[in-house]
């Protein structure tokens, strides 16, 4: 469980659409504080997630080979499967132009309500899917499981802290560097999308099939 929850956590700080959403709303007028609700609103998503798992396992993991545990496993598989076939169809499809998101435009007006919304339009929900399948197999009467849930949280939010740090400590350098970031992100999102979505996609199926038939 635990270094599933480190690779997903790792593919999910390390996506490319939502890094780059955040820096744009660190850039505008009223950075910081959207910044802040983006991040949180990410953050309480993930920890709702993993708090509606613990609702339903009640803390304790379910029995191997037992119709939960076999159906999360499926749906682990059915993730990882899918994330290989949209990998491979993002790395066949015809080089597009990606012009700005029309929201960008009015992100200098945007609320912090309005951040936070974004916040949950761009989680990427596959993974954070994977997520909870493989958070069913924490024992919450240990303190290293719930230590280890907590760690996926703030592993998969660990981007977005970095930057609101950086615009909050050293905002001066933060938001030529930050822009930078961005349009590297920008120029180099297909490459990424792909090799996240096969990587990770990969794991899951193989970690999946091991243990449906082990």
């Amino acid at each position: 469980m635990v270094l599933d929850l480190v690779l997903i956590g790792t593919a999910i700080t390390l996506g490319p659409l939502h890094n780059s959403a955040f820096i744009l709303l660190l850039s505008s007028r009223r950075g910081v504080r959207q910044g802040l609700a983006f991040l949180l609103s990410w953050l309480a998503n993930l920890v709702a997630v993993i708090a509606v798992v613990v609702l339903l396992t009640g803390g304790q993991p379910p029995a191997r080979h037992t119709a939960p545990s076999t159906a999360a496993v499926a749906a682990k598989l059915a993730i990882g499967v899918a994330l290989v076939l949209y990998g491979a169809y993002r790395r066949r499809r015809p080089p597009r132009p990606h012009g700005p998101p029309r929201w960008t435009a009015r992100i200098d007006n945007a609320s912090p309500a309005t951040a936070a919304g974004l916040a949950w339009l761009l989680q990427p929900w596959a993974l954070v899917g994977a997520g909870a399948a493989t958070a069913l197999d924490a024992h919450l009467s240990t303190v290293t499981d719930w230590l280890v849930l907590a760690g996926y949280c703030l592993l998969a939010t660990l981007s977005l802290v970095v930057m609101e740090m950086y615009a909050v400590w050293r905002p001066a350098s933060a938001n030529a560097r930050l822009n930078a970031l961005r349009t590297w992100l920008e120029r180099h999102q297909e490459q990424l999308v792909v090799t996240l979505s096969l990587l990770i996609g990969l794991w899951l199926t193989a970690r999946s099939i091991y243990e449906l038939v082990s």
